[in-house]
């Protein structure tokens, strides 16, 4: 039996918080075990498992108390018993003989300590498929560098703290290099994308070489070729940033991948319902403008999200209204005037490789399509294509020039901040600073003053979560963000303003407010 208690996470997710890992890898089993319709994600941390659920299927009070009872049923003792995954090393980490001098022990006992432990799955994070290992046998705490590497190579295998782990790809990274593990730490496009998964069992073997070359995993993004027959469009200019993106890829966030999808999720539906396309059909999302295509076959296309001037052949072209985009003809997406994405959705979808159920570009993992760059060519998927409704002369929600005021949810760690970091939270009027991406919005404001001096244990994240580093800066977590940290939520963004939040640009301003309940 476990006791845990649920601390809110925004609108749509909570946190199961328990005492100890093995509570947590005991509940998050549980909770796997007797999941019902309308959970989306089940994400376990340090001390932690988040819940995140569909409010449409079920009300977040029934997921609340259906947790807290399937916490209470969880056996500690059958989780130990997970699936057992091997994975090969070569001990040749650039920090190997510098990690076991710091630990007083010979390179030798470390290799053997490392090989001899029976490590478990705690949590995922950092990135897709790192599995952070813990083991009761692993007698060492391991410091991380001093200053993090600006490349760690894929398939490295590091210590920090307590854990182990292995990088499926090349990142930044502060762990001790220990070793190289060629194994298929995440495959997105497989049955089973993440080799490690919470709760399972790893041992380390000990070889002399590895079996093939350690690459990078192929993530499925290969573009249209210059030549394609088949494209519908020729990128000419991309602009500050242009990528494919649909609703995103909800669910897999225990496997480390963020959901992604349109930052304006609200545009993205429009543009589509313009065009009688399903709602998940994929559009390009151009952020600040400069993007410029020409068309390869006739088209109709829609325009919505940030406003500026936009021309076909230099003619204007209205935004909110299905175009007939002709063969030849060549748009241009001047650089906004107002809000940050604009959305660009085709007749029947443009077509994308499909990651995890989503064709979303996921900037932060490397996930989906990259970045569209000058001369790719992009085709339409016609998944997706209906007929064209009758115009709708309904207003739509554009983005506008004054100050945005953001609903907020309760957040998980509210009580780490005192009354005067509250007053301020909510007073202060906040500017998007320039640290402003599809990862997260950094704000700049009177820093917030933590009551809690330590520090938190790793806990998931969803989009909204406004984190409070050591800084006092408050970040909030968009759409490619991580789906663990270690700082603070004092609150969550509400979904509907999620999509307004997609629309800021640097110098916006913003003040926050306590969402009805």
């Amino acid at each position: 039996m476990v006791t845990a208690r649920a601390l809110p996470m925004g609108e749509s997710a909570f946190l199961l918080e328990v005492s100890t890992l093995d509570e947590v890898l005991a509940t998050h089993a549980s909770l796997a075990a007797s999941r019902p319709e309308g959970v989306i994600d089940l994400v376990p941390a340090a001390r932690t498992v988040l819940v995140r659920v569909d409010p449409r299927v079920l009300s977040v009070a029934a997921a609340r108390a259906w947790a807290l009872e399937s916490a209470q049923a969880a056996d500690t003792a059958a989780e130990k018993r997970g699936e057992l995954q091997q994975i090969d090393i070569v001990y040749n980490g650039a920090d190997l003989a510098g990690t076991a001098m710091l630990l007083g022990v010979t390179v030798e006992r470390l290799i053997d300590d490392h090989l001899s432990a029976e490590w478990r799955v705690a949590f995922t994070g950092f990135a897709p498929g790192f599995g952070y290992l813990v083991s009761a046998d692993w007698p060492h705490d391991v410091a991380r560098l001093d200053a993090p590497r600006t490349r760690v190579p894929v398939g490295a295998v590091g210590l920090a703290g307590g854990f182990s782990g292995a990088y499926p790809r090349e990142t930044p990274g502060g762990w001790r290099l220990i070793g190289t593990t060629d194994a298929p730490l995440f495959a997105p496009e497989a049955e089973r994308p993440a080799l490690l998964a919470p709760g399972m069992r790893v041992r380390f073997r000990r070889v002399d070489d590895l079996a093939g070359d350690v690459l990078n995993p192929p993530a499925g993004v290969a573009t249209a070729r210059v030549d394609d027959p088949g494209a519908a469009i020729r990128i000419v200019e991309s602009g500050l940033l242009a990528t494919l993106q649909d609703l995103g890829r909800p669910g897999a966030a225990s496997l480390g991948v963020a959901p992604s999808g349109a930052l304006d999720r609200r545009a993205l539906r429009t543009a589509n319902r313009l065009l009688g396309n399903a709602e998940t059909a994929a559009a390009i999302e151009v952020t600040m403008g400069g993007f410029r295509a020409t068309a390869h076959r006739d088209l109709w296309i829609a325009l919505t999200g940030a406003s500026g001037s936009v021309t076909l052949d230099g003619h204007p072209v209205d935004p909110y209204r299905p175009v007939q985009w002709r063969r030849g003809q060549e748009l241009f997406l001047d650089w906004f005037t107002r809000g940050a994405r604009a959305y660009l959705a085709v007749r029947g979808g443009w077509a994308g490789p499909t990651i995890l159920g989503s064709r979303s570009s996921d900037v932060l993992a490397g996930l989906g399509r990259p970045p569209l760059r000058a001369s790719q060519q992009m085709t339409v998927s016609e998944e997706h294509a209906g007929p064209i409704p009758p115009v709708d002369l309904s207003p739509w929600d554009a983005p506008h020039d004054g100050d945005l005021d953001i609903e907020l949810a309760e957040g998980p760690r509210a009580e780490w901040f005192g009354a005067s970091a509250h007053a301020a939270f909510f007073d202060t009027v906040w500017t998007v600073s320039n640290n402003a991406d599809r990862v997260g919005i950094r704000l700049d404001g009177p820093p917030l003053e933590r009551e809690h001096a330590g520090e938190l244990p790793s806990e998931g994240m969803v989009p909204g979560a406004i984190q409070v580093p050591p800084s006092g800066q408050p970040t909030v977590l968009m759409a490619d963000g991580p789906v663990t940290g270690g700082y603070p939520v004092i609150a969550v963004v509400t979904d509907a303003a999620l999509s307004l939040l997609g629309q800021a640009r640097p110098g916006t301003r913003m003040r926050f407010r306590h969402a009805p309940h």
